[in-house]
């Protein structure tokens, strides 16, 4: 037995193998802030959650960014709101429609 096997010398920079981390395993970035934004902006503005939603998810894809539950939270809050606000005007102006002699004050 010789003492070089029990003592090893570093290597050089140039030949130290690269730590990597494993393939598929990406390297976890922040939260993306449009998908913060378009969660609480669609309770208060359909439309805008809605675009800022799916922007979000835009970005969340190229980026890598965690925030994906909240951007499509965010689409899918800001359509359902938007359609229960179709439904319902839809409702209020077909029952002052049948019945304008009730709604309607006239002199």
């Amino acid at each position: 037995m010789s003492d070089s096997n029990l003592n090893p010398q570093p290597l050089p920079p140039q030949q130290q193998p690269q730590y990597q981390q494993p393939y598929g395993a990406p390297a976890q970035r922040g939260w993306n802030v449009l998908a913060i934004v378009a969660f609480i902006a669609t309770f208060f503005i359909s439309i805008l959650g809605i675009i800022l939603g799916f922007i979000a998810l835009s970005q969340i894809k190229r980026t890598g960014e965690q925030g994906r539950g909240l951007a499509l939270a965010a689409v899918i809050i800001g359509f359902i709101s938007l359609a229960l606000g179709i439904i319902i005007s839809i409702i209020v102006i077909a029952t002052i429609a049948a019945n304008p002699n009730v709604y309607y004050q006239g002199s």
